[in-house]
């Protein structure tokens, strides 16, 4: 009888282990139910606890955001347009394809938060924390956000997946906010090269020559001088089928090697 009474009580110690473990491995959802129905139905939810709370596509116009806790929320395509986020925590949150137009989002931690191709007119973001945020193809995105490096390297992925519009497009944020940055007048150069555009192309290298040299960088400046050299002059055989002469192919090569480093 003893030996018995000895297994169950053994048999439920390791039950109980087990339930624990097993908790405390599940992820914790730490939005409060209560406050999101509170948003979704007066949009007034100032310092409410809503991190891991799904609101794709809510219609939160105007909404009283402040001070909020949205970390990890999942807020895609949601339209924020007008709203109170000053002082929100948005650590790692989805606000991917959201309308943040005119919204105010100063003061706001937006470490690691995705804002692609969110649309960003009229939107402030004094004194909010951007590290790492994800920010390619935002529509609207004020030049004091993001940084010049991180368009670059999104611009040279693009070129990678042979995606050069929005390399073009990348390239630009970049000189947006940094005007002097020779390698992405390079890169735009190339990148427009593709797109059939010649003129922006030579337009964008005789700036990126222009830089280099008073970079003192001479050895790719010349190298730029004479591709440019090579697109303005006629082609003398006839265009292949892509709409490139052997002029223009011999002029990209040489920009390809400098471009790749």
């Amino acid at each position: 009888m003893r030996f018995k009474r000895l297994q169950m009580r053994t048999a439920m110690l390791v039950e109980f282990s087990v339930l624990t473990a097993l908790s405390l491995a599940m992820p914790v959802w730490a939005d409060n139910p209560e406050h999101t129905q509170k948003l979704l139905a007066t949009r007034q939810c100032s310092g409410c606890e809503l991190s891991n709370a799904g609101l794709v596509y809510a219609d939160l116009r105007g909404a009283d955001l402040s001070r909020a806790n949205l970390s990890r929320a999942n807020l895609s395509r949601a339209n924020l347009q007008g709203a109170d986020l000053r002082g929100a925590t948005l650590v790692g949150a989805s606000l991917s394809g959201a309308n943040l137009t005119g919204a105010a989002l100063d003061g706001a931690n937006l470490t690691t938060a995705d804002l692609r191709y969110a649309y960003m007119t009229n939107a402030t973001f004094q004194g909010a924390s951007l590290d790492n945020v994800m920010l390619q193809g935002a529509i609207g995105l004020p030049n004091a956000v993001g940084r010049p490096e991180d368009f670059y390297q999104w611009a040279m992925a693009d070129g990678e997946q042979k995606n050069y519009a929005s390399a073009v497009d990348n390239f630009s944020q970049a000189l947006t906010r940094k005007p002097d940055f020779a390698p992405a007048y390079l890169g735009r150069g190339l990148a427009r090269l593709q797109t059939n555009d010649r003129g922006g192309a030579i337009s964008d290298l005789k700036q990126a020559d222009k830089l280099f040299t008073a970079q003192g960088d001479t050895k790719t400046a010349q190298g730029i001088q004479q591709s440019i050299k090579t697109l303005e002059t006629p082609p003398a055989q006839p265009k292949t089928g892509n709409g490139f002469g052997i002029n223009l192919l011999s002029a990209f090569a040489t920009l390809l090697q400098l471009f790749l480093p």
